[in-house]
């Protein structure tokens, strides 16, 4: 065949080629990484979740039989939830540091199809259902947690480039022996690079951290479209719930012989199998993760084999994996000496904040007291709750693809994209409690208004450019590589790809190495869920006791501060920037 014809001619593997490089993933990614991570973490990330939130009702009185005290237990068991993702998701984030991030996602969905196969058991509620619902919060902490450390895998073009560095200057002696990445296992070693810095290597990444900070083209940008992407299929994966899961009662109650407390058993089996389906899934597509060799229960139970990895090695020492305390500090420390961790730890709180503000203040009366009761005498409000949710759901799902093409970008030194959605936050959670109605008609003269839309989209646009900029910042955090100097003088070196850091012996002093952050993708994952979990335990507490006994827009007013303090957090730390940058200019 001609070259001619060879190019002319489509084929499916080129055609893939050509739609993963128009996708924010690395050369490194595979297709099925990429639809994996897309369809199988993003995707049923919360789905489950919202199943269940929804569903547990149904459980406590069809199958346990109670009619009293309905939305206390439902309180209780949200509650414990999220005390036990409070410790949860650290020790998930820690955990993928060794063991790898695509267990711990397949642990993940596999204890949501335990938990909701042991949900259908219960016929008490204590201990029965409070054992399940700790049970499903460890699953569910370890998919959330994982969609967050995932993603800076995924985007992460450093490893290509050294790669293919490496590749070039093969054959080329010592030098070249030494760019070439360290097969040792990439786990979080004692804070040390997989590969040696070379003046090629050291300009581009300058220049990459350039670029993501001014929003040019660099590496910086693909965190940020990912986690646009991602959450623009989280919201999907809320509407398959609500279209697929939450239905399936009513679809078996309609069958001949079966009970309401039977239609509920098999909708939870069914759901049940979808998760285990999902961890097969995810256990198949995430096979070979860049970064993520060497990683895997050997690791985690420190039984990994001691001594060399061979020739390939080069004299190169095998390395402790640090102490869990460690990863976990350093996680944190970075929160207060990184503006991009910073930013994401900050964001990541108002994100999940804004999401218990919306679904579960804005419908009228107590937020404790979801009994059925209530609801038939209040129907009307809730199906205004229903439409004024969906509307902010659905206008966070329209943007979220906007806001990861526009994080990553800056107008005069701004970050416009954070200061948008802080700006529509601060705006929308102070006027909504003021409004004389939420309906969006006037009904009985009690003064509702259309614009009632206008307040609830911005309430969307704040929640969902919270969720993308954080991600896409926490990303850019985790992808920068932190330059240790050097202590002595630095030699001159004559080969652009020979190493900077060599001492006389030829090798490379690890205290003249430098940190990866890729390392502690998972640890950081964990401080992000975490600082998430708290803020849903502040606003639902504080929040709820504020509503209860002060007013119904006193979660709202802390949301708007919340939101402030996130606008005022950005512009000091753009504002530090430019100082920075004319001083140094």
């Amino acid at each position: 065949m001609a070259p001619s014809d060879h190019h002319d001619q489509p084929r499916p593997g080129r055609l893939l080629q050509r739609i993963a490089r128009l996708l924010p993933f690395s050369a490194s990614t595979t297709p099925l990484q990429a639809t994996t991570y897309l369809l199988g973490i993003s995707l049923f990330s919360i789905s489950f979740l919202v199943f269940l939130n929804s569903a547990v009702s149904f459980v406590i009185t069809d199958l346990i039989g109670l009619k009293e005290g309905v939305g206390d237990i439902v309180g209780t068991l949200g509650f414990v939830d999220e005390l036990v993702a409070l410790v949860a998701c650290p020790v998930w984030g820690l955990a993928s540091d060794r063991l790898g991030v695509r267990w711990v996602a397949v642990l993940g969905y596999a204890v949501i199809a335990l938990a909701l196969a042991v949900f259908v058991q219960a016929r008490d509620v204590y201990p029965s259902l409070v054992l399940a619902r700790i049970l499903f919060a460890l699953g569910a902490t370890a998919a959330a947690t994982m969609v967050t450390a995932i993603l800076p895998v995924l985007t992460d073009d450093h490893a290509t480039d050294a790669a293919s560095s490496s590749a070039g200057a093969e054959g080329s002696g010592a030098a070249g022996r030494l760019a070439r990445p360290n097969p040792r296992d990439s786990v979080a070693m004692s804070f040390e690079s997989d590969a040696t810095i070379t003046p090629e290597t050291f300009t581009r990444a300058a220049s990459e951290d350039r670029a993501s900070g001014s929003g040019e083209q660099g590496s910086g940008r693909k965190p940020s479209a990912l986690a646009g992407l991602v959450g623009l299929f989280t919201g999907c994966g809320a509407l398959v719930s609500l279209v697929f899961f939450l239905p399936l009662p009513a679809q078996f109650s309609k069958r001949e012989g079966v009970t309401l407390a039977d239609a509920v058993t098999y909708s939870f089996y069914v759901v049940a199998t979808v998760s285990l389906l999902v961890a097969a899934f995810v256990f198949v597509g995430l096979r070979g993760l860049k970064g993520e060799e060497g990683k895997g229960w050997r690791m985690l139970l420190g039984l990994r084999k001691k001594g060399a990895h061979g020739s390939e090695a080069h004299g190169n020492k095998l390395h402790k994996p640090l102490p869990y305390h460690r990863l976990l500090l350093a996680s944190i420390g970075l929160g207060f000496t990184d503006p991009h961790i910073a930013l994401g730890y900050l964001g990541g709180f108002v994100a999940r904040a804004s999401t218990v503000a919306i679904s579960l203040f804005i419908p009228p009366g107590s937020p404790h007291d979801p009994s059925p009761e209530l609801k038939k005498e209040c129907r009307a409000a809730y199906v205004l709750a229903s439409i004024l949710t969906g509307v902010a759901q659905f206008v966070a799902l329209l943007c979220a693809p906007v806001f990861g093409y526009l994080s990553s970008r800056r107008w005069r030194g701004v970050n416009a994209p954070v200061t948008v959605a802080t700006l529509c936050g601060v705006v929308g959670y102070s006027v909504f409690p003021t409004l004389q109605s939420p309906e969006f008609k006037d009904v009985d003269g009690r003064g509702g208004r259309g614009y009632v839309f206008l307040v609830v989209s911005l309430l969307g646009i704040s929640q969902i450019g919270a969720i993308v900029s954080s991600l896409g910042s926490l990303g850019r955090g985790v992808l920068k590589t932190d330059v240790i100097r050097p202590q002595a003088s630095q030699p001159q070196a004559t080969d652009e790809n020979a190493p900077l850091l060599e001492s006389s012996n030829g090798t490379v002093p690890e205290e003249e190495l430098v940190t990866s952050r890729v390392q502690l993708k998972g640890s950081i994952a964990g401080v992000y869920s975490l600082c998430g979990g708290a803020a849903i335990l502040l606003l639902t507490k504080l929040g709820g006791y504020l509503f209860d006994v002060t007013s119904t827009g006193a979660p709202f007013y802390m949301m708007a501060v919340f939101n402030a303090i996130l606008l005022a957090a950005t512009l000091a730390i753009d504002l530090g920037r430019g100082i920075r940058a004319r001083s140094e200019g």
